[in-house]
């Protein structure tokens, strides 16, 4: 009869190769230990340490806030900062004179620690309402101290359910914020809105003094036709399903529409940018070059007028510094 192989013979193996690899190990210098792999460990897990306070956000909360006046933020909680923003100055920015003069003074109104409004700029596309927010930003900070400099912080569309997180990191900080979100809207099932009326309404907390919501959107209601349009077929109660979502814009204390320019405020447009970068043209082929410009893209407006003024500077050999 066949003895069955013992257990115990690979274990006493095993113990034995490693009594000789202990012995082993024994005989090396202890110089070498120390002076090689303890300062290779050290080193490693320095790297490691800076590497998780980098990507904290009470990190970020306690040393990059004055560092830079603009971030952007990442779900994952990190704030990255933006050195430079690309921003077009107040005082280019035609036709929109009306909004401007609103938005200026209640954001000036909230550096200054006073009460102030969340605001939805909303309507034609391309007639500068990102861009009215970043230069109403750069001109409440112009002759400004470091410690009362407002500090513009964008969110995606796409991370607007992250933001309750960036409003409870934002909370306890002595600086003052603009978080903005850029072309904001919401389609189809998504229930991510929710998330923005919890923030605008502040809950049980109450919205932080220390920050203001500052939205754009080409539509008022920040949702589209068909989806309000579906509820209104679909649901039990149609009525309270649509209030619902479209309540989302009562939220903001300032609605700022923005409508297509005329012919006369496109042109300012066009001879304010080239006033301003030195592009000279013979007299009247400034405004013809326009109006084709124009006439091939189908319609006015800021966004159209700066295109056309990237296509002048190209063809003259300047640069828009």
């Amino acid at each position: 009869m066949s003895k069955k192989p013992s257990k115990t013979a690979p274990r006493a193996a095993s113990k034995a190769a490693a009594g000789k690899l202990g012995k082993a190990a024994t005989k090396r210098p202890a110089a070498a230990l120390t002076n090689g792999h303890a300062e290779r460990i050290a080193d490693a897990l320095e790297a490691i340490a800076a590497q998780l306070s980098a990507a904290s956000p009470a990190a970020a909360s306690a040393d990059s806030f004055g560092n830079a006046d603009a971030f952007v933020w990442h779900p994952d909680g990190r704030l990255s900062p933006v050195p430079r923003v690309s921003r077009v100055d107040l005082g280019l920015l035609k036709g929109i004179d009306r909004m401007r003069d609103i938005l200026i003074e209640n954001t000036e109104r909230f550096a200054d620690g006073l009460p102030a409004n969340n605001a939805l700029l909303w309507g034609a596309r391309g007639m500068g309402k990102s861009s009215l927010v970043k230069a109403a930003h750069a001109s409440i900070n112009a002759g400004r101290k470091p410690p009362e400099r407002l500090k513009l912080i964008e969110i995606h569309r796409e991370d607007i359910e992250s933001l309750p997180g960036l409003m409870e990191l934002l909370r306890d900080s002595s600086f003052r914020f603009i978080v903005f979100c850029d072309d904001l809207s919401f389609d189809g099932n998504d229930a991510s809105y929710k998330s923005l009326k919890a923030v605008l309404d502040g809950g049980i907390e109450g919205r932080s003094d220390n920050v203001v919501f500052y939205a754009t959107s080409n539509r008022r209601h920040l949702m589209s036709r068909d989806m309000i349009e579906n509820e209104r077929s679909t649901a039990i109660n149609p009525h309270e399903s649509v209030e619902e979502k479209v309540s989302l814009s009562d939220r903001f204390g300032l609605w700022l529409g923005f409508h297509n320019c005329d012919q006369q405020t496109f042109f300012a447009m066009i001879e304010g940018y080239a006033t301003r970068f030195g592009l000279e043209l013979p007299p009247g082929q400034l405004k013809a070059d326009a109006i084709e410009w124009s006439m091939t893209r189908g319609s006015r407006s800021g966004r159209v007028a700066w295109q056309f003024i990237q296509d002048l500077a190209g063809r003259l050999g300047k640069r828009l510094d």
